[in-house]
């Protein structure tokens, strides 16, 4: 199946609150690569490699975790993979 690249800003209150840990947690459900981190403008970065549907379902799956709650909007953009991932990785 065909590879795809997710990039998504989350706005709200997502930092200093577990959020990244929490993405991190829900991505091991799913078969996904990427990297999460915070921006210095407040909004969390989430950059993610996979098939389309485990990336839609990967994105809802967040939305409906704990932290879904805390998200007051997204930014989401889609492009090919790079396959330059290996797993997924919290960026300090």
């Amino acid at each position: 199946m065909k590879r795809e690249r997710l990039h998504n800003f989350y706005s709200g209150k997502v930092q200093g609150v577990g959020f990244r840990y929490s993405v991190k947690q829900v991505a091991a459900g799913f078969e996904v690569t990427g990297t999460i981190k915070n921006l210095t403008d407040g909004r969390v970065e989430l950059e993610a490699e996979g098939t389309k549907n485990e990336l839609v379902e990967f994105m809802q799956a967040i939305r409906d975790s704990d932290v879904g709650g805390m998200i007051r909007g997204e930014q989401t953009s889609w492009s090919e993979a790079k396959n330059d991932f290996r797993g997924f990785e919290i960026i300090r």
